[in-house]
């Protein structure tokens, strides 16, 4: 479950063309993986505040469901669990991904510029495509290569200055029923009625 939770936290920064610009409208939405919506899957809710996101995964009777939470501001992220637990991960797991060099402010006229400069990107390749509509959104789409000559594509709402569309050599995914607005302070808070997990062993004792 905790794996299922993760890879769906961590799909966007893995398969998304490049790095992109911090949100700078706060805004709620349906975030699909093209792969795990062919399995049956349920599409994953994403919150985006300042500084701050959130992905609700919702899975099938074995796998459960739950929740990460990201501060951007400190480099910090937690899951939440759907036993009323949580864990604190450490920040390299998202360094390792790219997840906080990923949304380093940018510019999405110019995504091309943050792309390059993620090391797994060096020596790859980038141009702008040009303007399209994507689910009634305004984006600009960038076509490029990795380090590894893979290719990849992605489509950047030029308002939201995130990416609402991506596709990658192993699937992509897209932001679907998006919705502008100031999200709940709470939607980024531990509840307080979960108990912090025990990471020595990866157990379940609560301290």
């Amino acid at each position: 479950m905790l794996r299922l939770i993760i890879r769906r936290s961590c799909f966007v920064t893995l398969l998304v063309f490049g790095s992109v610009a911090l949100a700078q409208t706060e805004f709620s939405a349906d975030f699909v993986d093209h792969n795990l919506h062919h399995e049956g899957k349920e599409p994953t809710k994403i919150y985006f505040g300042k500084n701050k996101m959130r992905f609700d995964s919702v899975g099938d009777t074995r796998e459960g469901g739950g929740s990460v939470l990201f501060n951007f501001a400190n480099e910090s992220w937690v899951v939440l669990m759907p036993n009323h637990m949580y864990m604190e991960m450490p920040s390299s797991m998202m360094e390792k991904r790219g997840m906080f060099h990923f949304f380093k402010t940018g510019d999405p006229s110019d995504a091309c510029a943050d792309w390059l400069k993620v090391e797994e990107n060096k020596g790859g390749t980038c141009h702008k495509v040009g303007s399209e509509t994507v689910n009634g959104r305004s984006t600009i789409k960038y076509e490029g290569t990795n380090s590894k000559g893979e290719p990849g594509a992605a489509w950047f709402d030029s308002k939201l200055r995130f990416p609402v569309k991506w596709e990658g050599k192993n699937g992509g995914g897209e932001l679907q029923h998006i919705q502008e607005g100031a999200q709940p302070a709470s939607l980024f808070e531990i509840p307080a009625d979960y108990t912090k997990m025990d990471m020595g062993g990866m157990t379940k004792k609560p301290h």
